[in-house]
């Protein structure tokens, strides 16, 4: 595995997968706790599980050597930058 690879394969396993699980995690309990769902809410988790699907296969493209360098280095900036974006509003 290339090294642009290994790195943006353990920031989708480390970082960008658990922020997403927590994220579900974050609506659900507020779902549990309201007994009710609205329409953000439900679209909100078709958006992160369909992240969480596009990441996979990220990671699948990876493990089968699918990515190319420039892809791979693309998608590692993108990911970093939405990444420093998050943790600004927070």
């Amino acid at each position: 595995m290339k090294k642009c690879d290994m790195k943006l394969k353990e920031l989708i396993e480390t970082v960008v997968l658990p922020d997403i699980e927590d994220n579900l995690d974050d609506i659900f309990a507020e779902i549990a706790k309201d007994k009710n769902t609205s329409l953000a809410q439900k679209e909100e988790i078709e958006q992160m599980h369909e992240m969480r699907e596009d990441f996979n296969s990220v990671l699948k493209d990876i493990e089968n050597r699918e990515l190319d360098k420039e892809e791979c280095a693309e998608l590692f900036e993108e990911i970093t930058a939405m990444i420093a974006e998050a943790e600004e509003e927070d």
